[in-house]
């Protein structure tokens, strides 16, 4: 099948299977004629694998370790269980800034119910955002 159906049976993008293709966790086959780039029901079953493993948080290189032990005739499933166990108490702690973020912007909020908007006047270019303590905090990386 063409990269157009393998997409649909997945219900992803066409960029997503090219995606996945570049990266090199799916492999077609190039049709002798054409070169287009042909993929089958192993490469289906590869790309449902990669969509599960997204959905755990796993990246494009994890998942890249995972299927080239499993090609390789090994269990990839301690590497799973380890990459997971580092990574869970990152998630919590991103949790907690996040949580700890909302907070102050509910604050903020609340702060600045009442407060008239101001212009920039060469001292103040923001009244609301100058008028908020600093955060005695930093987090640990920047929000995306």
């Amino acid at each position: 099948m063409k990269v157009s159906e393998l997409a649909r049976r997945a219900g992803v993008t066409a960029e997503t299977v090219r995606h996945y293709t570049r990266e090199g966790l799916l492999r077609p086959r190039r049709h002798p004629d054409n070169g287009y780039q042909l993929y089958d029901g192993e490469e289906l079953n590869r790309l449902r694998f990669i969509q599960r493993a997204r959905t755990l948080g796993f990246g494009v290189a994890e998942i890249r370790e995972i299927l080239e032990q499993a090609d390789r005739g090994d269990s990839p499933c301690p590497l799973v269980r380890d990459l997971l166990a580092h990574r869970l108490p990152e998630i919590r702690a991103r949790i907690r800034e996040l949580e700890a973020l909302a907070t102050r912007m509910e604050e903020a909020m609340e702060a600045w119910r009442d407060m008239p908007d101001g212009t920039p006047d060469g001292h103040s270019l923001c009244r609301l955002i100058e008028s908020f303590p600093e955060q005695r905090e930093p987090l640990d990386k920047e929000i995306r």
